[in-house]
């Protein structure tokens, strides 16, 4: 804006990721980049909003809430004040002013281009023999993916039409069995698959069901809108690249098995609905999906498996909580995706939740793995702890397991409706 002072070169290079710019780049940025202020009560970015810019907080203090309340405050010059406010889009976050606000506000594909040109920086080698080093051109290479993913340079999947469709007519009180199923027969193959399911062994009852209304009905409402979900998101898990599909599939075959213990455990030790534990097991890796559609653009550097490893580590649960974040999926299935493998972790609820059953449902799926020496004893797992109405060790979780073997199959053949 006319008659403001440019922004110091030193106060540029304290936000991420404009810190990796040349000075002649971080110049250029600014002779190209907005100053807006705003007042203390004024809205500064609203959720739901795809605008291409990022907001680089330079002085005052801010109020961000989510879909469900929740809110937070960041405040210029503090660690949480570094990156873009509420950067990921469509935005996931009301932010207001709390106090007199400026921002610097750049368009995402001008900084994007800049990044993408910006050089690499050195890593410094150990003096000895070599031994304590990294392999700098990986390692570099590895830092640029990470970034990109951190700089919102990468696309989150989207929920499938028909279960944000089923998802709404569900949701709204008024909507009758008839409503429900003209959303779900809007998809025909989605149709198809619901009255499988309410066929299946997991459902059957008396006589078979003809059609997708008589299945809304047997299912429920909540259980058709848990179901429709769960089958359409076998479409995210997709890639172009043949090698990284191999991936996918192989975490497609990972989260149904993940899926089908969560329902059985739910079933067996919680109040929980089983088809909301299946959701989330289901959703529990869904952070993966996005590093693998980006490491297309990565060829080179994630024909090391190694590599690839240890992107995945590093970013699916960050990922995994901006994707239903971004999805509006309620706060305990978010919780569930954020420590799913956080073995520590342990749920303020009094009760049994979501994280708990997907962090016993992961542990019982990794036993026999190459992962298995990784694993913590299972009384030392809080959740583990936490379904205590079947009072688990670990031979009676085993023995609980391979009792309810064919139901785990059987769940299984349900995910794997064509």
């Amino acid at each position: 804006m006319a008659g403001q002072e440019s922004l110091p070169l030193r106060r540029l290079k304290e936000f991420q990721p404009l810190n990796r710019l040349t000075d002649d780049q971080l110049v250029l940025l600014a002779s190209r980049a907005e100053r807006r202020t705003h007042g203390p009560g004024q809205r500064v970015l609203e959720r739901g909003v795809r605008d291409g810019l990022d907001f680089f907080l330079i002085a005052g203090k801010v109020e961000l809430e989510s879909v469900d309340g929740r809110k937070s405050v960041i405040e210029a010059e503090t660690e949480k004040a570094h990156n873009p406010i509420a950067r990921l889009q469509p935005r996931m976050y009301d932010v207001t002013a709390v106090k007199p606000c400026e921002f610097l506000v750049v368009e995402q594909e001008i900084l994007n281009q800049l990044l993408r040109s910006a050089p690499v920086e050195q890593v410094e080698m150990d003096s000895g023999e070599g031994t304590g080093g990294i392999e700098s051109e990986e390692h570099h290479l590895l830092m640029e993916f990470l970034s990109e993913l951190r700089s919102n340079q990468v696309k989150l999947p989207s929920v499938p039409d028909v279960a944000w469709k089923v998802r709404r007519a569900v949701d709204r009180e008024e909507s009758t069995a008839d409503q429900v199923a003209l959303a779900v027969s809007a998809d025909p193959a989605m149709a198809a698959k619901l009255v499988r399911a309410c066929n299946s062994p997991l459902y059957r009852g008396f006589s078979d069901v003809r059609n997708v209304r008589e299945a809304v009905v047997r299912l429920g409402m909540r259980t058709t809108r848990q179901l429709v979900t769960v089958f359409s998101m076998r479409e995210v898990f997709k890639t172009r690249q043949a090698a990284l599909q191999k991936e996918m599939e192989k975490l497609w075959r990972h989260s149904r098995e993940v899926a089908a213990l969560c329902w059985v455990l739910a079933d067996h030790a919680t109040q929980l609905n089983p088809e909301e534990a299946l959701l989330a097991g289901l959703l529990h890796d869904i952070g993966v999906v996005p590093v693998l559609v980006q490491a297309e653009h990565h060829v080179n550097l994630f024909a090391d498996e190694a590599n690839l490893s240890h992107a995945i580590r590093e970013l699916r649960a960050e990922v995994g909580t901006a994707v239903l974040e971004n999805w509006s999926f309620p706060p305990a299935f978010v919780e569930a995706v954020r420590h799913a493998e956080d073995w520590g972790y342990e749920c303020r609820e009094a009760s049994p939740q979501l994280v708990d059953v997907v962090i016993v449902a992961q542990l019982h799926s990794m036993i026999g793995s190459s992962q298995n020496a990784e694993l913590p004893p299972f009384d030392q797992v809080p959740a583990y702890q936490r379904l205590g109405e079947l009072e688990l060790n670990a031979s009676r979780s085993l023995q609980l397991l391979t009792e309810a073997r064919a139901r785990v199959d059987e769940v299984q053949q349900l995910l794997s409706i064509r």
